[in-house]
């Protein structure tokens, strides 16, 4: 990689859902030989895959929203001690672009950047703007977005976005060219539950309380994989075994890919990253958005699935025993819609959008003349 090409200097930090982005453009810029750099807070941990290979800088920040009084100001307080730090950072660095993934850990460098006059970008996850990048979108250069509409963007801001979507794993992109399982009168129909990283106690409650609702003939055909909290396993297995369900149980699954490429359809939260996975794969789903994420996000992100025909919204608490029990049984009763549910899905993901962020970068640091070198 030389060091006469231009710097790209990716500010990212804190959950997943706004690391995993920056890492696929770091994978994608370091195969195309270009010199990505990180700028993270001083709390992050150490970052695995391509992050991990970066020279990378820490700063001050700190978040605003959901705190006290005193917590906003200790917060504001290390968002400016990291504007500073990244103002002096940026002058000896002096990159080609800055590009921000959203969250309070990249709000000082973007700034920075923007009064220091260099070239700007972010990338946000969700079909609602985040409150970082609400802030950062009318003085950025360019708004890369995972959704064709983001609410909350603005008349002006919108003007700036680029649609290249939310990156996935390659195991997930690859599952493309698998094509939707076919349902057989009698053989196995097969659900995958997901409730994100840390499991979601609400579908250890629900999903086996449907499924005992079900007709028999369809319940004995069920094949049901499900991730649960691990102080929830004990009971969502015993819940399975006494309606003699078959359920593979787990905290954490090494292979989401395998398990989704085979499922029929996928009880899910809707969060970025579950989405773009969905959607990449093309598997239709049943969407319920964690109700307290900030800005209800994970609403918005539904709906635009939902209204793609990609997936069912079901709100949480509309999300009952006796409510799921009828949409699986509808669904499972006719194949044909969760195929073209499963087709919709499909025309809906970009499993290209690391590329895309990539091919962004390029036009932004070749379209710029004064770019340091």
């Amino acid at each position: 990689m030389s060091r006469g090409l231009p710097l790209v200097v990716l500010a990212a930090g804190g959950t997943g859902g706004h690391v995993f982005p920056a890492e696929a453009l770091a994978e994608e810029l370091l195969r195309r030989g270009q010199r990505p750099m990180l700028v993270t807070d001083r709390r992050g941990h150490s970052f695995g895959g391509a992050l991990g290979t970066l020279e990378t800088h820490r700063i001050h920040a700190g978040g605003v929203a959901g705190r006290t009084v005193v917590g906003r100001l200790r917060g504001l307080a290390e968002v400016g001690i990291g504007f500073l730090q990244a103002r002096r950072l940026l002058g000896e660095l002096r990159p080609a672009l800055v590009m921000g993934f959203g969250g309070y850990a990249s709000v000082p460098t973007v700034a920075a950047a923007v009064q220091s006059r260099i070239a700007t970008a972010i990338h946000e996850q969700n079909a609602v703007v985040g409150r970082a990048n609400r802030l950062l979108a009318g003085r950025v250069d360019r708004i890369a977005t995972s959704f064709p509409a983001v609410r909350g963007l603005g008349s002006a801001a919108t003007l700036k976005a680029v649609v290249t979507g939310m990156p996935v794993r390659p195991a997930i992109a690859a599952l493309r060219d698998v094509p939707y399982p076919t349902i057989d009168e009698s053989g196995a129909i097969r659900l995958l539950v997901l409730g994100g990283s840390q499991g979601a106690r609400v579908f250890s409650e629900v999903v086996p309380a449907a499924v005992a609702l079900l007709p028999d003939d369809v319940r004995r055909r069920l094949e049901i994989s499900q991730q649960c909290r691990p102080e929830d396993l004990n009971e969502a297995e015993a819940a399975y075994r006494r309606i003699g369900v078959a359920a593979t149980l787990s905290a954490f699954f090494r292979d989401v890919p395998e398990r989704l490429g085979a499922a029929h359809l996928v009880i899910a939260r809707s969060g970025a990253s579950t989405v773009a996975e969905l959607t990449a794969a093309g598997r239709p789903a049943i969407l319920v958005p964690y109700p307290y994420a900030i800005d209800d996000h994970q609403m918005a992100n539904a709906h635009a699935v939902d209204e793609s025909g990609g997936a069912w919204l079901i709100p949480q608490p509309a999300f009952t025993a006796e409510a799921l029990a009828a949409r699986l049984d509808s669904l499972f009763a006719a194949p044909g819609t969760l195929a073209r549910a499963a087709a919709c899905a499909l025309g809906a993901g970009r499993p290209d959008a690391a590329a895309r962020l990539a091919d962004m970068v390029a036009d932004m640091v070749g379209l710029r003349e004064d770019v340091p070198l």
